[in-house]
């Protein structure tokens, strides 16, 4: 059986941001991933990312959903987004002209 495109995206993230994503390069991964899955499906990526890291703030779905109104409202920088992307990208993520995950 083929992986699901959760566990591709886990996948991904697992082998761009080994020792976890810092903080600051939540706001470009949210960017990059609410385009190419649903709420729900960040929602439990993110979650499923935080308890393998142990994360210091406990990561909710209320958090994760605040986060996402957050980037929505403000797209971080394309420098940013650039920066997340190329490490995603090293990490086997098939990037295109308009970020999208294949099975």
């Amino acid at each position: 059986m083929a992986p699901s495109l959760f566990e591709n995206v886990i996948k991904w993230v697992r082998a761009g941001y080994p020792e976890g994503v810092p903080a600051t390069e939540f706001p470009p991964l949210l960017a990059l991933l609410t385009p190419v899955l649903s709420e729900a499906e960040v929602t439990d990526v993110i979650l499923s990312l935080a308890l393998e890291h142990g994360a210091e703030t406990p990561a909710t779905p209320e958090r994760i959903r605040e986060a996402i109104q957050a980037v929505t409202e403000q797209a971080p920088s394309e420098e940013e987004t650039r920066q997340v992307a190329a490490r995603l990208a090293a990490a086997g993520w098939p990037l295109t002209d308009h970020v999208t995950i294949a099975d």
